[in-house]
């Protein structure tokens, strides 16, 4: 098993609460490369063959367990793709965390694309905490391309909570999902920008089993002359309920746009897309500042409450 040098142990406490290396089944992905791997009968992680990545398999049944999967890039001058799939079995409960750090200090852009498939079995929950964060003082780009595929099988549940911690020079972010009968896909997404940062989400989801349910909620925070875009894609198939909401808090120069689709291909489905963008209310920053904040005091803790 490989050390880890104070950079890395920076990233890891940042994307996944991890103060060294976790207990349980994990694997860590440096510039490209394992970093440290281990694993069990209850939450088997294998490397694929045929292309870069792994498969995490979940015996069904397995209850209360925790998966970690980060991703550090320390280098410039790498695009790192990999390609995971999830099998989670039927009545399985886990939680996995994942996300990826970037720390370029180079002229030579550095990205990660993860593309990640969910296979849920039928009544299988998993809660998937994914955060991305970027630092370093070079010049080169710190990327993130996220794909993320999820298979509902009936009853099954899905939580994406996805956090874009800062410091992230471009990032397009797909999440395609198929919602089965019984089945439930909630998504918390969070994103700041800041400087001439730009972030897409772009998010499709069918509901096509009879009494299926999305609930997305997207907040986000642009600064400077930064430019986010989202982008969602509802279908109703079946008898089921579908909710969109994006909200967004708009700061100097910074641009958020939103460009909903609604589709209720069955007459049964009920869709709803909400979506509100605006600049801090006026009032809130004089009754934080009349507490004694100052004005930039004020607005970092409104938009803490608001991403949080």
């Amino acid at each position: 098993m490989a050390t880890m040098d104070k950079t890395d142990e920076q990233l890891l406490e940042t994307i996944a609460d991890l103060h060294g290396i976790p207990e349980g089944s994990f694997n860590i992905r440096k510039n490209g490369k394992l970093l440290a791997r281990n694993s069990d009968a209850d939450v088997e992680i294998v490397s694929k063959t045929d292309k870069d990545g792994i498969d995490i398999i979940v015996r069904p049944g397995v209850k209360n367990r925790s998966v970690h999967i980060p991703v550090l890039l320390t280098v410039g001058d790498l695009h790192d793709t990999v390609y995971n799939d999830f099998f989670i079995g039927e009545d399985a409960d886990v939680t996995i965390v994942a996300g990826c750090g970037i720390h370029n200090a180079t002229c030579a852009d550095a990205e990660h694309d993860g593309i990640h498939t969910f296979h849920l079995a039928k009544n299988a929950r998993v809660r998937y905490i994914e955060r991305h964060y970027a630092a370093g003082g070079g010049s080169g780009k710190k990327v993130f391309d996220p794909v993320t595929n999820i298979e509902l099988a009936e009853g099954a549940q899905f939580t994406l909570e996805s956090t874009q911690l800062g410091g992230v020079t471009h990032t397009d972010r797909k999440t395609y999902a198929k919602v089965g009968e019984r089945a439930q896909l909630i998504v918390k997404e969070k994103i700041l920008t800041d400087a001439e940062e730009t972030a897409v989400t772009d998010f499709k989801i069918e509901l096509v089993g009879r009494d299926s349910r999305a609930d997305i909620v997207s907040r986000s925070v642009a600064r400077g002359h930064s430019r986010q875009e989202f982008r969602s894609d509802l279908v109703g198939k079946s008898a089921c309920f579908g909710h969109v909401e994006c909200d967004g808090i708009l700061l100097e120069g910074a641009r958020i746009v939103s460009v909903p689709q609604i589709d209720a291909v069955d007459p049964e489905a009920s869709l709803v897309h909400e979506a509100a963008v605006g600049k801090i209310a006026g009032e809130q920053l004089m009754k934080l500042m009349s507490l004694g904040l100052t004005e930039q005091e004020a607005e970092d803790a409104v938009i803490r409450g608001f991403l949080n």
